[in-house]
């Protein structure tokens, strides 16, 4: 396994290839913008890309599929269907889920998708969006906006839930041994680093 990290434009959003090297084949993880940058990466990696996977619907996390998708039209997107666009006249709910893509796939609590060799689980981790999943891949938790190095995504948005995040925490916090933290923003940790010394993390394993 290997895992390239992009911070793309408009704010930073950390996206990443996820790579079987084995196999040759690649995922995308929240392509938040800047598709030509992150298809050129792609390209460099000398791997076939098959799938995008998304830990929530936020714009920041999507921005860039559709141009992937003009180069890749038949790979599939997997994302909620608790973060989807919704038909709404809300402005708050429409920025925050602001596009159609094609290929959608859903998927849940439990859920393995393989990628080659790879498999990667789905752990649904509601909190900062309704549909916000942690993807665990071996050792490696790809976190999304729900766990940060040192923080925590917000809950106030539309579909958000501090309760709901709380336990998101707690079941990660909760997880057995030691994982990498790869956060969807700001800098990667480690689970036990986090249990240290997350102030948030440490409230949800308290309560």
């Amino acid at each position: 396994m290997k895992l390239e990290t992009l911070q793309v434009m408009p704010l930073g959003t950390n996206c990443y290839l996820l790579c079987d090297e084995e196999s040759g084949k690649c995922a995308v993880v929240d392509p938040g913008g800047e598709p030509e940058r992150i298809l050129r990466k792609v390209a460099e990696s000398g791997c076939a890309l098959q799938c995008i996977f998304l830990t929530h619907g936020h714009y920041d996390h999507t921005g860039g599929v559709a141009g992937i998708q003009e180069a890749h039209p038949d790979i599939p997107v997997y994302l909620s269907i608790k973060d989807r666009y919704k038909d709404t006249t809300d402005p708050r709910i429409k920025m925050l889920y602001p596009a159609l893509f094609g290929n959608l796939v859903d998927w849940k609590e439990g859920d393995q998708v393989m990628l080659g060799s790879l498999v990667v689980t789905v752990l649904e981790t509601p909190g900062h969006s309704k549909g916000s999943v942690t993807l665990q891949c071996g050792n490696v938790l790809l976190c999304g906006d729900t766990l940060f190095a040192g923080s925590c995504g917000r809950s106030d948005l539309a579909g958000g839930d501090t309760f709901e995040l709380l336990s998101s925490l707690r079941r990660l916090g909760r997880l057995e041994g030691n994982h990498v933290v790869l956060p969807g923003h700001m800098d990667p940790s480690d689970l036990d680093r986090e249990r240290e010394t997350n102030p948030y993390l440490r409230q949800a394993l308290r309560d």
